[in-house]
């Protein structure tokens, strides 16, 4: 335990945490400007209500999101002194850049959104709300893009051992950019997907909130059935430019040791135990060529094995191998719930089905998972570089930081998230508990003015009384 292995910990442990709060909100905002377009639309209250019960949500969500991302940046200076000494050139715009839009953006209609009801007009309401819709989009732009960058480097030169920017077009639009980008927005909107028909199908097998809940299910199966078909196309491609650019991470994945004779093709593992020491997989499940099929498009077509670079070069082959089969396998049943739940809403029995509500309700989390799942396939797989090809992983952290500082802090992290960050997801749980109320408007003084509004986010106290 020296301290690059707990400073990767400790990284991992923290952003770890952090990209599942931006994932929701970023689906979250989306819905929301939904939902109050249609309110404008039809002026039907239920989905006022609705408006007003996901802000409360969003709004602890949102700064959960914002304080648990705080603390990775100071991480840059006192565990990656290196990497930030060396790439800083590139990194620091990128994510200065994201600071100057999408926060800026954010933090300027987020006020408006959450408190401006009855106080601005009503379109402008609606504006702010797709404002901030459009923030955290182009905060996922600017933070993908320098992850990309470091995934699949591009528009640099290397002076006296420092990367600095030739090409910012380059930079930007890295190969793999436009297909991880696309790949992480569809996940965090099929993940907040997932979580509304999940509260929806469980309000409809206890028989509460009923008129709102089929409001949410219709919404979720319908985006669902669109968006998880796309998610799999974007993925295929994904990993079509991921064998282009980082061989070793696909072989990884599938774990792949060494080549087929010709014409053999590549067959697709179902289940293994990879072995790194005997350099081969245990208890190997799998299917013929079907590997080959989805990897190369091709029946005998074969990748680039681990074999063919040093145990050096080669990414740990487990963690990879099992979290693409968890992101995978969760994709699937995702795919399978949304086809069956538009299919029943197609023969109007969606509100009725048991099975299509309790794999709504089974799945309702499966967003955050996958999620997770997907970023450690990314991550370790492009082990053992911090930017792919160029610079380890081993040399980019700091030279003089100790184990025992970065033990210590990570403990700290570990504590203080728990209680933290334990006490507002459990409060967000009690919010989706209480489901949608009538929203009332807000009382006025006895000269007619307005009072001030108490956050969106404090739970009817009626409403918790009765529960």
């Amino acid at each position: 335990m020296d301290a690059l292995l707990l400073s990767r910990i400790q990284f991992g442990f923290v952003v770890s945490f952090h990209i599942l709060f931006p994932a929701f909100t970023i689906g979250l905002a989306s819905w929301l400007a939904f939902v109050e377009w249609r309110w404008l639309r039809t002026r039907d209250t239920g989905w006022r209500d609705l408006y007003f019960f996901w802000t409360k949500i969003f709004a602890v969500s949102f700064g959960m999101g914002v304080v648990s991302g705080i603390v990775m940046s100071f991480q840059f200076g006192t565990n990656w002194a290196v990497l930030s000494e060396q790439a800083g050139n590139i990194l620091g715009p990128l994510l200065s850049y994201e600071v100057l839009t999408a926060f800026f953006l954010e933090a300027t209609f987020l006020g408006v959104m959450l408190f401006g009801w009855n106080r601005v007009d009503e379109k402008m309401h609606f504006l702010a709300t797709c404002m901030v819709a459009l923030g955290t989009l182009i905060s996922a732009f600017w933070i993908l893009s320098a992850n990309s960058w470091m995934q699949t480097p591009a528009g640099y030169k290397i002076v006296d051992g420092v990367f600095e920017p030739a090409d910012w077009w380059a930079i930007v639009f890295n190969p793999s950019f436009p297909y991880r980008l696309t790949h992480m927005v569809l996940a965090a909107f099929i993940t907040t997907c997932f979580v509304v028909g999940g509260v929806a199908a469980s309000y409809l097998l206890r028989g509460a909130h009923v008129d709102a809940a089929k409001r949410m299910l219709k919404a979720a199966t319908v985006f669902a059935a669109i968006t998880v078909p796309a998610q799999v196309l974007v993925g295929d491609l994904h990993g079509l430019k991921t064998r282009e650019y980082q061989p070793i991470k696909v072989a990884a994945m599938e774990a792949h040791w060494e080549s087929r004779p010709a014409g053999e093709g590549v067959p697709l593992i179902l289940f293994a135990v990879p072995n790194e020491t005997a350099e081969r997989n245990d208890y190997e499940i799998a299917v013929p060529k079907l590997g080959s099929l989805i990897l190369t498009h091709t029946l005998d077509g074969d990748i680039q094995p681990l074999k063919s670079v040093p145990a050096s070069e080669r990414p740990p082959v487990k963690p990879v191998f099992y979290a693409f089969r968890v992101m995978v396998g969760l994709g699937v049943a995702m795919l399978l719930v949304a086809l069956f739940s538009a299919w029943q809403l197609w023969r109007g029995r969606l509100y009725g089905s048991r099975l299509a509500l309790h794999g709504w309700r089974w799945l309702s989390l499966s967003g955050f998972v996958a999620l997770l799942a997907g970023w450690y396939v990314v991550e370790i797989g492009r082990q053992p570089y911090v930017i792919y090809g160029l610079l380890r992983t081993a040399d980019a952290v700091s030279p003089t930081v100790e184990a025992a500082s970065v033990m210590s802090s990570l403990l700290v992290f570990a504590v203080v998230y728990l209680v933290v960050f334990g006490a507002g997801i459990r409060y967000l749980f009690r919010l989706v508990a209480k489901g949608p109320h009538p929203h009332e408007p807000p009382p006025r003084t006895v000269q007619g003015e307005r009072t001030a509004a108490r956050p969106l986010s404090v739970p009817d106290e009626s409403s918790e009384a009765g529960a």
